[in-house]
């Protein structure tokens, strides 16, 4: 059975091939030949032979292309020539003549073998049918008018037989040609056929008259070529035009993707009948550069367009429209780029796109036996660069709002709907791809950067994030960014061991000091860790783990895994993030205090005020937290003035007893970049009435020295308060005592770390000293926290520290416990000389 289908294919393929069909108008030409000789020829002068068969190739060589794919057929205005050599020579010789002029004008016209026997048929058998038809009608004298019309419906009957023969060769060899085909075979059999007889029939009647006709005939007969190459020309126009009309319909309905680019080329190869077509596109967004190809084998690709350098594209693309290159005209370079693609032309042209490169679009070789490329084509190919160059701008424009959908405007990046994509794609891959590791980055100085120095700032400070997370991620990575300050590291492959790695290695590589809006700007992130499959399955479960994650690393070193205990942490912190203001407002939150003493008299110089929250359900919550959660959900200043109410509210009754002591309040370093925090703190002072002098602000050490503090004025606009700054946590962060110099700064706390060891450690001891000393030098007074032992205390004293504070004086204490600590360890002391106010002194 498989040897009879093979065998029927094979038949099949030869019934189709340009000899099958040639072999087959013989077998119908040469009974009709033999029919035609069986009348014996006409006694005919060798001139007049010669001069009709001159006159049939002059018809002959005047002719019309039907091209269809790879086959090219002829149709004539031969007619008159027809006329002529059926009443003047008879049939044999008409059949002899137009076989050998037809043979000898396409032999010189270099068409295929095949071809050039089966128009020799056709023209044999064309001449039988009308020498039949002109048997059956009556046809006599030309001079006869009966004779005039038997011609014509001769010459019309053999023209139709010869125009369907052609057309059934079409459809034998290529398929169904189509319409067009179809009106370009036999508009001339209705149209220009019967004019041409009519030429022929006043020719003969002419030169019957006289044999001096001919000096009319010659300029009529070249009018009527003339006429017949203009209307074969209107005709491959009309061909040409009704193919753009066609190719841009086709156009216009392909899909906007990679199809429907194959579909354009394709559309430009049937137009032109080419044997192949590229089309290479720049890089667009994500996309690498294309090289779409269609060819008559199938190859997806050859040498040649994809390369810049290339000649013909190099020139292709610096011209204005189409150009075309030929061997028989190309010069070196040219010749070895078609060498190179091993065509003998090529009509090249460039392409617009959006992407500001130019694309390029390249034909080669005319598939058609008989015709080559020309001014026509080029002009079609230029007509049809219009549609192509809309139809590539239409799936670019469609490519950048796909592109738009899925990535971050600003960075370029995915954004959290192509991550949750790809995350779902990964995990869907199979067991072998199933593991991946997903890192959530927060940039840590965003918000403050956004507050002080605008959004420009911030977006300039996310670019350069952004480039730094691509320079040192992992290279199979996919970076990610997700909203506001958050960025995501997709590993895919990786377990969550070699996930954490990677976070920390990310978060060193990343933490360093960027030049951002004219400033130093430290990068910090913090991460969170999550990976699947031990974290989860899908996008949603592992991002939203790796989120909780993210809350819980702010508090454990910059980086943390997802654990499920994290998960009543992060609903421990979303209630009371919920709760935070009306805490503050049924006085949950509150504060403690904490002494200061001076190190030489034990007077109590001042009250450090600490934060503390008693939650009725999760009881007291450290400070650390409380000022973390009022950052994060943007309530800081809230807080902030909270307490400044309280230690303001408790120093003016102290003044209402005539006592002087002043109160400290920490200030957290977004606070800092609070626009209105001065205009509050003024408000504060005046709306309860305390001078300035009685109010210290402590500032961490890394929000002082921060770049954007330094620039801004808000230390010099406190400063202009009357009140005192203090630096907390001094020796922690990244300050020198030359940045100091430059800051309003009246007094450093030394850090507990170097306190609580001085006892025990030289090195520590060493280090206090050298602190005092130089903050001395620049005028500076010194506080000591975390003194806890008498020891401690008399080192600072005999080091010349100005002020101590620590659990040796007393605990932070709430203040119904400080006002009986006050009775119960002071004493009062006269008013110092032009002051109104007196003052507490601790009893030893």
């Amino acid at each position: 059975m498989a040897e009879q289908d093979a065998h029927e294919r094979s038949r099949s393929r030869t019934a189709r091939s340009p000899w099958a069909v040639s072999l087959l108008s013989l077998t119908i030409a040469v009974p009709a030949g033999v029919a035609v000789a069986s009348d014996a020829p006409r006694a005919v002068d060798w001139r007049v032979l010669v001069a009709v068969l001159l006159a049939a190739m002059l018809a002959e060589w005047v002719n019309v292309h039907v091209e269809f794919r790879r086959h090219t057929f002829v149709n004539s205005a031969s007619e008159a020539a027809f006329v002529i050599a059926l009443l003047v020579v008879g049939g044999v010789w008409t059949a002899v003549v137009r076989a050998l002029a037809v043979g000898v004008v396409l032999a010189v016209q270099h068409f295929p073998r095949p071809k050039i026997v089966f128009n020799v048929a056709v023209a044999v058998i064309d001449s039988a049918v009308a020498v039949f038809v002109l048997e059956l009608l009556p046809a006599g004298d030309v001079r006869e008018p009966v004779t005039w019309v038997s011609c014509l419906l001769a010459i019309f009957v053999a023209n139709a037989v010869a125009a369907g023969m052609v057309a059934g060769a079409i459809s034998l060899t290529q398929g169904y040609p189509g319409r067009a085909v179809w009106t370009s075979l036999f508009v001339p059999v209705v149209v220009v056929s019967p004019v041409a007889v009519l030429v022929g029939l006043a020719i003969l009647l002419l030169l019957q008259a006289t044999l001096w006709t001919w000096v009319i005939l010659a300029p009529l007969t070249l009018a009527l070529v003339l006429l017949y190459r203009r209307f074969a020309e209107v005709t491959r126009e009309s061909q040409s035009l009704e193919r753009v009309y066609e190719f841009a319909r086709r156009v216009e309905q392909v899909q906007p993707d990679e199809v429907g680019t194959r579909h354009i080329v394709q559309a430009v190869q049937e137009l032109l009948n080419a044997e192949r077509v590229a089309l290479w596109l720049p890089p667009y967004l994500d996309e690498e550069p294309r090289l779409v190809v269609v060819t008559e084998g199938g190859a997806a690709w050859y040498d040649g367009p994809g390369d810049p350098d290339d000649v013909l594209r190099r020139r292709a693309v610096a011209s204005a429209g189409a150009v075309h290159v030929s061997a028989g005209r190309a010069d070196e370079a040219e010749s070895a780029a078609l060498a190179r693609r091993g065509v003998a032309e090529v009509l090249g042209a460039p392409v617009t796109t959006a992407a500001g490169e130019p694309g390029y679009l390249e034909v080669c070789d005319r598939r058609s036996d008989a015709v080559s490329f020309g001014s026509r084509e080029r002009g079609a190919l230029e007509s049809m660069l219009t549609h192509v160059n809309a139809a590539i701008r239409q799936q670019q424009l469609l490519t950048r709002i796909r592109y738009d959908a899925d990535h971050d405007r600003l960075t370029g990046l995915p954004n959290r709907q192509r991550l949750a994509a790809e995350i779902d794609a990964l995990l869907a891959a199979g067991p072998a791809a199933a593991g991946a590791g997903l890192i959530l980055a927060s940039l840590g100085t965003y918000a403050d950067v956004t507050d002080t120095l605008g959004h420009a700032a911030s977006d300039e400070l996310l670019l350069v994030t952004a480039g730094l997370l691509r320079e040192h991620a992992p290279p199979r990575a996919l970076l990610a960014r997700m909203e506001r300050e958050q960025f995501a590291v997709l590993l895919p492959g990786l377990s969550l061991e070699d996930t954490e790695q990677a976070a920390r290695r990310l978060r060193e590589a990343a933490a360093t000091r960027v030049r951002v809006a004219g400033l130093d700007l430290e990068v910090s992130l913090t991460i969170g860790v999550a990976a699947a499959p031990v974290h989860g399955t899908a996008a949603g479960s592992l991002m939203q783990r790796a989120d909780v994650a993210l809350l819980a690393a702010g508090s454990s070193g910059g980086v943390a895994s997802y654990h499920p205990v994290l998960d009543q942490q992060s609903l421990r912190r979303l209630q009371l993030g919920t709760e935070l203001a009306q805490a503050m407002a049924e006085g949950q939150i509150g504060v403690v205090f904490q002494p200061v003493i001076d190190a030489h008299t034990s007077d109590i110089v001042s009250v450090e005020t600490l934060v503390r929250w008693t939650h009725p359900r999760y009881g007291s919550i450290p400070p650390e937290d409380v000022i973390g959660l009022a950052e994060q959900i943007g309530r800081i200043s809230e807080v902030t003035d909270h307490v400044l109410d309280l230690a303001l509210a408790r120093c003016r009754r102290w003044l209402d007893q005539g006592i002087a002591l002043s109160v400290a309040v920490n200030i957290s370093a977004r606070s800092l970049s609070e626009p209105d925090l001065v205009a509050r703190v003024r408000g504060a002072l005046e709306r309860h009435r305390v001078p300035g002098e009685l109010l210290v602000l402590e500032l961490t050490e890394s929000s002082v020295v921060d770049d954007s503090v330094r620039e801004s004025s808000v230390l010099e606009n406190l400063h202009a308060l009357g009140l005192r700054l203090s630096m907390d946590d001094f020796g922690t962060g990244y300050s020198s005592l030359s940045q100091l110099r430059q800051l309003p700064i009246d007094e450093l706390k030394i850090d507990k770390s170097f306190v609580l060891m001085m006892a025990t450690s030289q090195g520590e001891s060493f280090i206090a000293r050298s602190i005092i000393e130089l903050a001395h030098n620049l005028g500076l007074c010194v506080v000591a926290e975390g003194v806890e032992d008498e020891m401690t205390r008399n080192q600072l004293a005999t080091m010349g520290c100005d002020k101590l504070q620590g659990f040796l004086i007393s605990r932070p204490l709430p203040e119904d416990r400080l006002e009986r600590w006050l009775l119960a360890r002071t004493g009062v002391r006269s008013a110092a000389p032009g002051a109104t106010h007196r003052r507490l002194f601790v009893r030893t």
